[in-house]
């Protein structure tokens, strides 16, 4: 983008806001066909902006700036609505999402697909599905769309079909091998496998153990990033 190129009117949500000097914003939003972007708000730290009830996070919204720089200038923003105010333990979900993006994810990469599994992810949460399937799809797409995409269905080297009736652990970078115990690694099934390639999470076996599977790879892939939003999710379940 040239200093003279400008974006109007792109799907986007805001991710992460931050104070720059005593009236304006640095934003740092997801937009469907730019990706991940640092945008200026001028002036939405004045009390009579208009710029303070629209730049809502956990809500789609139509965003234009320009510049070329790395940090762009916020043109105007509306809010899209239709999503309802994410609260208590969706809430913090909602967060860990954020904190995914802002971690793994490069700036102005676009991925269109990762930006409908963060908006399904968070239209579940706004309907209080607390333990959605959707947090699964998320993060399954994430690691899909930064090139650390899993293999569920057959085992590492032997190229054999993963059964469901076996038992396995996933090595990261390698894939699914058949159980020992020496691994060092959970256990899951090959079901557990299986269901989550196809995005089938209605067993519940299937939605335990692919949340342990997705918390080891997504650990693996942050390189030691602490995530904020889980250490006040477990402090607030030891309250």
């Amino acid at each position: 983008m040239t200093a003279k190129q400008r974006v109007d009117a792109a799907a986007a949500f805001l991710l992460h806001v931050h104070p720059y000097s005593e009236t304006s914003l640095i934003l740092d939003v997801f937009a469907r066909a730019h990706g991940r972007l640092a945008l200026m708000a001028r002036g939405a730290r004045r009390p009579r902006s208009a710029l303070r009830g629209v730049l809502l996070g956990f809500q789609p919204l139509e965003l234009s700036w320009f510049g070329g720089g790395e940090v762009k200038t916020l043109a105007k923003a509306e809010w899209v609505g239709g999503l309802a105010l994410l609260n208590g333990k969706c809430l913090l979900l909602g967060y860990y999402l954020n904190e995914l993006l802002l971690k793994l994810m490069p700036r102005e990469d676009a991925h269109p697909a990762l930006y409908d599994a963060y908006a399904d992810a968070l239209a579940a949460l706004a309907r209080g599905a607390g333990e959605a399937a959707e947090l699964r799809r998320f993060e399954k797409t994430l690691l899909r769309e930064l090139g650390y995409g899993l293999a569920l269905d057959r085992e590492a080297g032997s190229g054999e079909p993963v059964r469901p009736d076996g038992q396995y652990v996933y090595l990261i970078e390698r894939g699914a091998v058949a159980a020992r115990g020496d691994e060092g690694a959970p256990a899951l099934s090959g079901k557990t496998l299986l269901d989550l390639a196809a995005d089938d999470y209605a067993d519940p076996r299937t939605l335990a153990e692919s949340k342990v599977l997705m918390r080891q790879l997504v650990a693996h892939y942050l390189g030691g990033q602490a995530l904020q939003s889980r250490r006040v999710f477990v402090e607030l379940q030891e309250l």
